[in-house]
């Protein structure tokens, strides 16, 4: 397999970074977490998430999150991060997330997110906006 791309609508790439390894000499479990931050955000700047948040104050925000570590990874490798999202609920919806590591050709951990539309100003959750399930949509159905 040569990544991810086949399988999920948006991937995005990077480095390992030395300073992600801990004593066990390997990168920490907690980076992980951050490498699923890294391709939400690249998604949501990608669909007019961030805009949209920045221009309205309602936008996205984590209620959950989980990761299934498959295989340690170290320093130097390239990684691909994955994301799609799934189970489109009115006011939620999951993403799904996908760490691989080029230099062992294989997937090193696999998790998901739980996101819930938040109106910032009123302190709530709300609707997910329309333009936002019309970019996932778009996104989603590239493949």
């Amino acid at each position: 397999m040569a990544g991810l791309a086949d399988t999920f609508p948006f991937v995005i790439t990077q480095d390992v970074i030395w300073r992600d390894m801990d004593a066990y000499q390997h990168v920490n479990n907690a980076v992980y977490f951050r490498y699923f931050e890294d391709v939400r955000m690249a998604f949501f700047q990608r669909t007019g998430i961030v805009a949209l948040k920045n221009e309205t104050q309602i936008g996205p925000i984590l209620a959950s999150t989980r990761c299934d570590f498959r295989v340690p990874l170290d320093f130097p490798d390239r990684i691909q991060i994955a994301a799609a999202v799934e189970d489109i609920k009115p006011k939620r919806f999951t993403m799904k997330y996908a760490v691989w590591s080029e230099g062992q050709d294989r997937i090193a951990a696999e998790g998901e997110g739980l996101l819930v539309f938040y109106d910032y100003n009123d302190g709530r959750s709300c609707a997910i906006p329309e333009q936002v399930l019309a970019a996932i949509e778009e996104l989603q159905h590239r493949l």
